[in-house]
């Protein structure tokens, strides 16, 4: 009996669906590359996001406590300045005046 007979459209439909195949495969490994890599970037940029939003919060809280700094040492510094009025009318008088002096320097220049 003789051999089954091989027909060349055969072959090339054969390829022609191996080809599909094969190729539909690589768009699957690609796409699912794609999403892997994109959960990636966007666990990266949560994180980004969580850190940039520690350090906001770090800087605000530093702020605040200079700012508090700042207010204590402005009311120490009024209290020195009414208490140096008080017992000292002249001398205080004659600092202010060489401060004046020095400032007015120093904006002419």
């Amino acid at each position: 009996m003789p051999a089954a007979q091989s027909y060349p459209h055969d072959d090339t439909h054969d390829m022609k669906h191996r080809a599909k195949a094969a190729a539909s495969d690589v768009a699957s490994q690609v796409a699912d590359k794609a999403a892997e890599y994109a959960s990636k970037a966007s666990q990266q940029v949560e994180s980004a996001l969580e850190g940039a939003d520690a350090t906001v919060r770090s800087v605000a809280s530093q702020g605040r406590e200079a700012g508090e700094r700042v207010q204590e040492v402005a009311g120490n510094l009024k209290g020195a300045i009414d208490k140096s009025v008080k017992d000292q009318p002249m001398a205080t008088l004659a600092i202010v005046g060489a401060l004046g002096f020095v400032l007015g320097a120093i904006w002419k220049s």
